[in-house]
């Protein structure tokens, strides 16, 4: 069967555990693709056989594309990528649109978009909520900050790789809700991690707290990917470092900064993951290439327990 064809060019960068399941979707339900190539050759190579092509810079990407998608770490090299040499900016055309589906500061997505804007070319923003198996089976999240008529072009083309698309309201808006939603659930984690290991100091193994908590009140979905590792050792469950998490929590610090409001629970939990990035991983590497279903390894080893070790 041949793919319906779409009369939207699309450009995408950041092909890492999510940015390839997206653009996976985008290319298979039938938009031209044109990607920015990368060292890690695999999700290049895989794309590149479903018919989309490779280029070399972001400025090429930029001249192929009406729409292009920035899927990176945060807003450093969201703005690296866009104002650099062979940046963005070098080859968007007027009547263009950049969306930056990274979990970046609010501030600097306005900042972004004033810059595109005096030269025709619009900006949205359109962060992600699930894991690397939901963009894979194209039924993540997203949250939209954009003008009505940007959001109105993009939808058909977020609709390729999320199941649920809502539009949050003007630029910048999706990254703030972003920010919010992440708080709820890493702050989530901050707690899963203080309650295991308090549990295991007073001799409840984390197999007997999750026979009580899970299908209960306190269970979630969020619960359930974050207990596979202590209780299973399933180290892809949870795709999402230790380094993005300590990274949002501190945009949220900033964001309640510039709002004025006293951010406790925020920053608690953003120390706790201040604790596991100072820290050392698995294997002997870095706290901050941790997943965050290991945080509660971190706060158990400063005090003296280890969870894998507690009885069933």
């Amino acid at each position: 069967m041949s793919k319906v064809s779409h009369p939207l060019k699309v450009g995408f960068i950041g092909l890492g555990f999510m940015g390839h399941g997206m653009a996976k979707n985008i290319v298979d339900k039938g938009y031209a693709l044109t990607i920015l190539g990368r060292a890690n050759r695999a999700p290049v190579d895989d794309l590149v056989g479903r018919g989309a092509v490779e280029v070399k810079t972001a400025q090429e990407v930029a001249a192929h594309s009406d729409v292009v998608f920035l899927c990176v770490t945060g807003s450093p090299q969201v703005e690296a990528i866009l104002r650099g040499e062979s940046g963005l900016s070098k080859g968007l055309r007027p009547g263009s649109i950049v969306v930056d589906c990274s979990t970046s500061d609010p501030n600097s997505t306005l900042a972004l978009a004033a810059e595109l804007n005096a030269i025709g070319v619009d900006y949205a923003d359109a962060p992600l909520g699930r894991t690397p198996k939901e963009a894979w089976a194209g039924t993540l999240d997203t949250m939209v900050g954009a003008k009505d008529y940007v959001f109105a072009r993009l939808k058909p083309v977020l609709e390729t790789w999320a199941g649920k698309v809502v539009h949050i309201g003007g630029v910048g808006d999706g990254h703030k809700m972003k920010l919010l939603n992440n708080f709820l659930s890493l702050g989530y984690g901050a707690l899963y991690a203080e309650a295991l290991t308090l549990s295991a100091k007073v001799g409840i193994s984390p197999q007997k707290f999750d026979s009580v908590i899970r299908g209960g009140r306190m269970d979630c979905g969020f619960y359930q990917t974050f207990m596979q590792w202590t209780l299973d050792g399933n180290r892809d469950a949870h795709k999402f470092s230790i380094a993005n998490a300590f990274k949002d929590l501190r945009y949220l610090e900033s964001m309640a900064d510039a709002a004025g409001m006293v951010n406790m629970m925020g920053n608690a939990a953003k120390n706790s993951f201040a604790v596991a990035a100072a820290g050392q991983g698995q294997n002997g590497q870095s706290g901050l290439d941790d997943f965050v279903p290991m945080l509660p390894d971190h706060i158990a080893r400063l005090n003296g327990v280890d969870l894998k070790n507690t009885g069933a």
